[in-house]
């Protein structure tokens, strides 16, 4: 096997068990393995730390997945692997109420590049990584054979793949039937039109699914705005929970069309509710310009940083989006903030919230924090694969 030899002083973190050894910690390529090869990774005395899958033209030049060094990365590993995955979901399979998860999420679960959503009785693929890519017939084989769907359909990531320097996918049928323009799934006996094909991401954010209950809890009786709403994940707990009003503010004609569906799938025609397509930041100002205030507002909106080197400007905008919903909610009225960038830790989180209130002329009481649910795993040995947080915040 080829091999990867670190510089001195670079193996506390493969040591530490994380799963990234990233290329300026590299000595030496013996070898010259191809992206996605296995490889042996050694210190800098050439004694065995653990094996990964090589890149040479990926930051992350070796993910690593194993450290034993009696076990070989064959077929019946990657086997062994998903099958464990799969198991810690038991409990979720098992519910009766759901039938939409996360099967299998990335390093978390030991398979760098792979994710796994499940909806009903098909799979959605995401191979974001080189060495996923070389080995992905036996992965996707062993998930026909475990989970047996109606069919798997590939929706890699574009942009992930090409800092893998890989082709971007094409998406479509890995194996079995293509989905259906709608799938139906359940999600805490609510049910969800999706389009898996063209949906965003893997075609439905399951990583919500607590929050979303949680939010809930809040808004019977209450007027709701869900701001960022996609396919009214939160905007049709609310009316399950006997919101007085809700109002879903999206940018995307498409998703207001999917919401409008599942209104009708859930039979919430009866509720009082408004559909908006507007940038959510210009609807804000025009709910204020008006004087129209809520209850209770749900702030969801897309990774305004996806890396630190974006920190600065995503948290000016975190920081403007959330002094603006502060100005229409009435007193004592709850902010449900979100944030999907890794790069925003809890604790910048909530000084960005602070530093809105304070614009704001505003007070706030954090009176709950979410985070990413069961099937969202985090490795304690990765904390970066913790990326949702949230707050429920009192405005007084």
């Amino acid at each position: 096997m080829q091999d990867v030899k670190l510089k001195k002083g670079k193996e506390k973190a493969v040591k530490q068990l994380h799963p990234w050894v990233f290329s300026g910690a590299i000595e030496i390529v013996n070898g010259k393995p191809g992206n996605g090869d296995i490889v042996s990774v050694t210190d800098s005395k050439g004694e065995f730390l653990a094996y990964g899958f090589y890149n040479a033209q990926s930051r992350v030049a070796v993910r690593l997945l194993e450290w034993n060094e009696q076990k070989a990365i064959d077929d019946d590993w990657w086997r062994e692997r998903i099958h464990k995955a799969i198991q810690s979901r038991q409990d979720l399979i098992a519910n009766e109420k759901t039938n939409t998860y996360r099967l299998i999420f990335s390093e978390a679960d030991f398979l760098p590049g792979l994710i796994v959503d499940r909806f009903a009785d098909y799979l959605s693929v995401q191979i974001l990584t080189s060495g996923i890519e070389l080995h992905k017939e036996v992965i996707l084989n062993e998930l026909q054979t475990l989970l047996n769907p109606i069919g798997i359909f590939d929706r890699s990531d574009s942009s992930a793949r090409t800092h893998e320097g890989m082709e971007a996918s094409n998406g479509g049928v890995l194996r079995g039937a293509e989905p259906p323009e709608y799938v139906t799934v359940k999600e805490n006996d609510i049910f969800y039109d999706i389009n898996i094909s063209t949906g965003q991401k893997s075609g439905f954010y399951c990583d919500q699914r607590d929050n979303r209950r949680l939010v809930a809890g809040y808004s019977e009786g209450k007027k709701v705005l869900d701001c960022f709403s996609y396919s009214g994940g939160f905007s049709l707990n609310a009316m399950q929970n006997n919101a007085s009003e809700v109002v879903s503010v999206d940018s995307s004609a498409l998703a207001l069309e999917t919401l409008k569906r599942n209104i009708i799938t859930n039979h919430f025609e009866d509720r009082v509710h408004r559909l908006i397509q507007s940038d959510v930041n210009k609807q804000l100002r025009a709910f204020r310009e008006s004087g129209e205030k809520f209850d209770v507002i749900i702030l969801d909106p897309p990774k305004y940083a996806p890396s630190r080197s974006a920190l600065n400007k995503a948290s000016r905008a975190y920081k403007d989006l959330n002094r603006q919903a502060m100005l229409i909610l009435n007193e004592g009225g709850l902010l449900a903030t979100f944030s999907c960038s890794g790069a925003v830790d809890l604790s910048t989180f909530k000084q960005i919230v602070a530093w809105a209130a304070l614009d704001a002329g505003k007070e706030v009481q954090f009176i709950h924090q979410f985070s990413q649910p069961e099937d969202h795993p985090v490795r304690s040995s990765f904390p970066e694969g913790e990326y949702l947080k949230g707050l429920l915040c009192r405005i007084l």
